[in-house]
Formats: structure tokens, sequence, C-alpha cells
């Protein structure tokens, strides 16, 4: 595909709810920047403080940690599938030992 073809290519266009409630913010503000102000001024805020709390409490570093356990449990079953609660919850101990540890070191 040509360079056209990608820019215009409307999946990547695609906004996350904060994004969206922003460019609504920003159109509203151009449109009557006196009236307006305040609001792009208050959801600008909103995403850069949500921003800044998730960088600083490690929240997304956690949920990448949660995505692991839960796909390490999923790989034990599927490769296990007649392994008994014994072995099940052995894993799932070894498991969150693991979560843990990960999340000690943050």
């Amino acid at each position: 595909r040509n360079k056209m073809d990608q820019i215009f290519n409307l999946s990547t266009w695609k906004l996350q709810n904060p994004d969206l409630l922003q460019q609504l913010a920003l159109l509203a503000y151009l449109d009557k920047p006196t009236e307006n102000a305040e609001m792009l001024k208050t959801i600008t805020g909103i995403r850069v403080a949500a921003e800044l709390y998730d960088r600083v409490s490690s929240q997304s570093t956690i949920e990448a940690y949660q995505t692991e356990f839960y796909m390490a449990i999923a790989d034990f079953v599927k490769k296990h599938p007649n392994s008994g609660e014994a072995a099940l919850k052995k894993e799932l101990e070894k498991q969150v030992a693991i979560f843990a540890q990960k999340v000690d070191k943050l």
C-alpha cells in the first residue's frame, strides 16, 4: 500500500476513550475558546495525572505480570490436562511465588 492509503486507513485512527474525550474538548475549545478552555484544561489535567500515577505506581507493570501469571497457568493446564488437583495446586503456588517476587522487585 502506498503512504496515502496508510495515512487515511480509518482503522489506525481509532481513539481510546481518554483520547476521544480530549479531542472533543479540544474541538469545543477551538469553536468557543472562552467557554470551553476550562473543560479542555480539566480533561488534559486528568489524563496527565492518570499517566503519572500509572508510571509512579507501576500499575501497568503489575498488570503485565498478572497477564503472565494467567498465561502460565493456562499453559500448564493445556500441557497437562489430566494433571490432577495436587499438581495444579503446586503449579499455582509456584506461579504465585514468581508473581510475588516480580512485584517485590518494583
